[in-house]
């Protein structure tokens, strides 16, 4: 699934207006260190296309995940304000969007709706990649539990449908927005 629908599914489109015009569009060749374990990271990036693994020094730097199109890195040293715990390469050639972590600290402090909706979606996000890993972890011994509270999944599946037709608008609107179009890139919402 593609995590950063978590996120703009709760924001607002102005609020994906802003993201957009804050970022920074960046192209990634392959073996390119977009992220680097214990190392300062001064932006969030929304992975609009391409494949990225994901390794740390304990593990001999060998990967232990790979990132695709639509997930979201570098937000868990935005929230703690620790160095990254593992370094992030690039498989493919690839294009983030970038979005620093002091421009968007100082759109926080100034906009508390936005503040809101953004911390919001972050807890559903790091929510959601906890929750995998301790599927992950427990293997063939997890049995899905049902949720007797199912307003709740009606409001995460619309949450999530508006955060894929978002993500698909924010891909059309960079391509518009760049005097180099992305002719690589494909907009496919399917997971």
């Amino acid at each position: 699934m593609k995590r950063v629908v978590f996120i703009l599914g709760v924001l607002e489109d102005e609020d994906v207006d802003w993201l957009i015009d804050a970022g920074q569009r960046r192209e990634l060749q392959p073996g390119e260190v977009l992220i680097r374990e214990g190392a300062a990271c001064d932006d969030i990036f929304l992975i609009l296309n391409g494949s990225l693994e994901v390794s740390v020094v304990a593990m001999g730097d060998q990967p232990i995940a790979q990132l695709a199109t639509g997930e979201v890195v570098g937000e868990m040293s935005f929230v703690d304000g620790q160095p990254p715990s593992a370094t992030v390469t690039a498989l493919e050639p690839g294009i983030v969007l970038a979005i620093s972590c002091s421009q968007l600290r100082h759109k926080l402090q100034q906009d508390m709706w936005f503040a809101s909706r953004f911390y919001r979606a972050l807890a559903i996000l790091l929510s959601s990649r906890l929750r995998s890993t301790v599927k992950h972890l427990q293997g063939e011994h997890w049995r899905p539990v049902t949720n007797p509270n199912d307003a709740g999944l009606d409001e995460m599946g619309d949450m999530l449908s508006m955060g894929n037709i978002r993500f698909d608008w924010m891909l059309k609107r960079l391509r518009n927005v760049n005097s180099n179009p992305w002719e690589e890139l494909e907009v496919d919402s399917a997971d």
